[in-house]
């Protein structure tokens, strides 16, 4: 079962790229509020239907869960906007990286301390090891296209509004 999650965190993962290089263009010809608009939209649509369809009766309701638990949901509204304003800008890999490279880390940190409610995974020489090559990755993936990424193209009226 181990190894069914994670193929599925992998496809999930490869389904945020696509998202992301998809949100960026969009974002670049309507505006990046807009494209997070969409995908939160069409998030909450697609999710209001599973949870009517198939999510099994809880004993506790939104209601009654410690408050702070509700604050996950805000996180995701920042992700989103970054991730549509940077691939237009360093492309999808070095976002992707960068973005993997926080969670690496912060995710090691709430492992370490047992924050926000989770057991505690000591850190151990090996996580340091993990942290530090996927900052390496990060250094090459950045430097072999930072001479590759096109400028973003502007439109008519953000020219005007530059002059």
């Amino acid at each position: 079962m181990t190894i069914i999650m994670i193929l599925l965190t992998v496809v999930g993962g490869a389904m945020l790229s696509i998202q992301a290089a998809i949100n960026g263009q969009l974002g670049s010809k309507v505006g990046v509020f807009k494209s997070a608009f969409l995908t939160f939209s069409v998030g909450a649509l697609v999710t209001g239907l599973l949870i009517f369809f198939f999510e099994p009766k809880h004993a506790l309701t939104l209601m009654d869960v410690p408050k702070w638990q509700l604050l996950g949901a805000m996180f995701g509204v920042p992700y989103i906007v970054i991730m549509v304003l940077a691939v237009q800008r360093i492309g999808a890999a070095v976002a992707t990286v960068a973005v993997i490279f926080g969670q690496l880390t912060m995710s090691m940190l709430i492992d370490n301390f047992g924050w926000l409610g989770n057991e505690s995974i000591p850190f151990s020489m090996s996580r340091l090891g993990a942290i530090v090559c996927l900052g390496i990755a990060l250094f090459f993936i950045y430097a072999s296209s930072r001479s590759k990424v096109a400028p973003v193209k502007q439109t008519s009226q953000q020219a005007e509004a530059n002059q």
